[in-house]
């Protein structure tokens, strides 16, 4: 089948839009979970806090783009935001979502541990580049100083908090369903420990013996370490140390409460 333009087709009867993407990256850092920011150096938005990302190119793909954009405005090396797993979130096309034309964006998210500090820079529209709790993110905006200020009352650039809220969900989701937990923990762990990445990420206090029991009840989650035992600062005895299992996913998913307190 041809790839030319079929008879009657006009291309310059619509009118041409530019596509971006968008980028929110989460880390557990501290106990808390912090999401990837730039401080924005050109309008529109100039010196407000947004997610990392740009236009993409005529000949390159939006996970591509992504991929260059994450390097050139964080520092991060080439090398590592190619090793990343990017999960594509969804489109964002609203009309009016970029005051200088119709843009279409294409955002990505991803979990991950061990990023270093970022540092802006190398390339794009980013003069800073900062990892920030995300109980902070949505306060930065215009008018912010080196860090997001959560009482200015200001939302980030564009529509990404509507971004950063969708991409919060999806990762929270992803530890429902996956032994992406392990990572943040040391080689061997309490399942103490565990759970504090899932109360981080979930911004939910758990049920310490229906989370024991689950955990243990999921095949080839968390293995054991024959003989080896931590000191909590609690009292009572040693808690048991643990080590990743061979799964990569959980079956039964550890779903997360419903209904429960914040931390």
């Amino acid at each position: 089948m041809s790839r030319a333009a079929g008879p009657g087709y006009d291309p310059y009867a619509f009118e041409p839009f530019a596509v971006t993407v968008d980028l929110a990256v989460f880390t557990v850092r501290g106990g808390l979970l912090h999401v990837l920011l730039i401080r924005r150096g050109q309008e529109p938005y100039a010196g407000a806090w947004a997610l990392p990302g740009g236009f993409v190119l005529p000949r390159e793909s939006a996970e591509t783009a992504a991929r260059r954009e994450l390097a050139e405005e964080t520092g991060l090396s080439a090398e590592l935001v190619a090793a990343l797993r990017l999960d594509q979130l969804r489109t964002y096309s609203e009309p009016d979502r970029d005051p200088r034309m119709r843009v279409v964006s294409v955002a990505y998210t991803a979990l991950v541990p061990d990023l270093p500090e970022p540092a802006a820079g190398g390339g794009g529209d980013a003069d800073r580049a900062r990892w920030v709790p995300v109980g902070e993110a949505s306060g930065a905006g215009p008018g912010a100083g080196s860090a997001p200020d959560p009482g200015a009352g200001s939302a980030l650039a564009f529509d990404h908090a509507e971004i950063l809220a969708d991409a919060r969900s999806r990762v929270g989701s992803k530890l429902e369903y996956s032994c992406l937990a392990t990572a943040f923990c040391p080689p061997e762990f309490t399942l103490g420990e565990l759970r504090a990445v899932y109360e981080t990420v979930w911004d939910t206090a758990l049920d310490r013996p229906n989370f024991r029991r689950k955990v243990l009840a999921t095949p080839g989650f968390v293995e054991a370490v024959p003989g080896a035992a931590r000191l909590t600062g609690g009292r009572g005895k040693p808690a048991a140390l643990y080590r990743p299992g061979p799964a990569t996913t959980l079956h039964p998913p550890l779903l997360r409460p419903t209904e429960g307190p914040t931390r």
